[in-house]
């Protein structure tokens, strides 16, 4: 029996289609290393040059220890052609083709799958369970209609498409008896979820909802011109987390024209005052020194950035993407020099982590955690458990005795603030 080892790079959508395709492995056994696999199946992203370059560097290295090479995923539009005829890889196939994994790993045979299987396909594996979790990543959608100046997703994951409800419901009742009690909704642009179903993703989380053994559902990153007023109704839900990731890229206008973005920061702004006057603290994606990010328009962001009730970021400095709009730079826009872009995105971190410090201390509250496992904190030279409220945050509690909270729902009614931890004092375990 062939012992396989997957390596997972990118996103939460790829490490989705990485349990599609154990879930379809019926002859060979799945390693923890590659050290002790005979092939490695690689499923890449494909987001910058820099992910390119990892991946091949990852394919040439253990195809050069002799491993047998698979290689799926984003990266197989650009790379996928010349990793196999370079002979780096054994195997080449598109995400449509990712179902027949067994087969490719069963064939003596190379194959060389580069293309989609059809337009607009949709997996229909329902994955059996997800090892030692409670929380588990649900696919409701793939694909995006945007067309993003600086990104290369829809060109490689092509356009938005849903899974059905009852595919979803049904993976989510499966899940829930194994023992998963958090679901966390994700795709290429769920906000885009139903509008080739004639649904809408507020009526599929209400659904969700009525699933009495699911806690918790949080959701993945939305945009902010997909949300709507039926979405802003289901924000009472109790079982949806206080939390959502609107995806703004940036606060100045001019940027965000240059970028083809859909949002526009005067609605942004509404938006984000209007969700958190409901409670909910928000994150965002932001990037910095993207073609065009002059010193007067980062100076006129900042201050757009300050209005924005935001709690949390992911910031990114700009890579330019072979194959994008922005990459070309047509209009020959000023490049922002890489010390500077690097300043630029200290200081929209620290704005928000500001932010993010006072929404923590305004909350009097106990607050609802689930306990992901154990975690050496090296500032506070000691081991906690470690969990996330519904707010996004993170909260730590000290081990005491032989506890184990591991997959564990609790309450914390006191807690102090510890940089960016919150450090549970008092608090009650919710469920067995």
């Amino acid at each position: 029996m062939a012992k396989v080892y997957f390596k997972t790079f990118g996103c939460r959508s790829n490490l989705y289609d990485t349990q599609v395709m154990i879930s379809n492995l019926k002859n060979h056994e799945i390693v923890a290393s590659e050290i002790e696999a005979d092939t490695i199946i690689i499923n890449s992203c494909t987001v910058t040059n820099k992910a390119d370059r990892e991946v091949r560097g990852y394919a040439r290295k253990y195809s050069s220890e002799g491993k047998k090479v698979l290689f799926t995923g984003c990266g197989v539009k650009h790379s996928g052609e010349n990793l196999f005829n370079n002979g780096l890889v054994n195997g080449v196939f598109a995400h449509s083709h990712k179902e027949n994994i067994d087969d490719f790993l069963s064939s003596e045979n190379r194959v060389f799958l580069p293309k989609e299987r059809v337009n607009k396909h949709i997996d229909t594996t329902l994955l059996p369970r997800v090892v030692g979790k409670v929380r588990a990543f649900i696919k409701i959608q793939e694909g995006c209609n945007f067309a993003c100046s600086y990104c290369i997703i829809p060109s490689v994951r092509g356009s938005a498409r849903s899974f059905s409800e009852a595919h979803i419901l049904d993976q989510i009742k499966i899940l829930e008896q194994s023992g998963v009690t958090e679901v966390i909704l994700t795709g290429t642009n769920i906000g885009s979820y139903g509008l080739d179903t004639k649904t809408h993703i507020a009526t599929l989380i209400q659904k969700i909802h009525d699933i009495s053994g699911i806690l918790r559902i949080r959701l993945g990153s939305l945009e902010p011109s997909q949300i709507d007023s039926q979405f802003l109704e289901i924000l009472e839900l109790d079982k949806l987390e206080r939390h959502l990731h609107i995806a703004l890229q940036h606060t100045s206008q001019t940027m965000l024209t240059i970028m083809n973005r859909k949002n526009t920061f005067e609605r942004d702004l509404e938006l984000f005052n209007a969700i958190a006057s409901k409670g909910f603290s928000l994150g965002t994606d932001y990037i910095v020194g993207h073609y065009g990010e002059t010193k007067e328009l980062f100076d006129e962001a900042i201050c757009n950035l300050e209005k924005l009730p935001l709690t949390h970021i992911h910031p990114f400095i700009y890579s330019p993407r072979f194959g994008t709009k922005s990459a070309k730079n047509e209009l020959k826009l000023a490049q922002v020099k890489g010390d500077v872009a690097k300043e630029r995105l200290r200081k929209i971190t620290a704005i928000v982590q500001r932010k993010n410090l006072a929404f923590r201390q305004n909350l009097k509250k106990p607050l609802s955690v689930l306990i992901e496992g154990k975690k050496a904190i090296k500032e506070r030279d000691s081991s906690y458990f470690v969990g996330l409220d519904e707010y996004f945050n993170k909260m730590i509690l000290p081990i005491k005795d032989n506890l184990d909270l591991k997959g564990k729902w609790v309450s914390v009614d006191k807690y102090e603030i510890a940089g960016q931890y919150n450090v549970g004092l008092s608090y009650s375990v919710m469920q067995g």
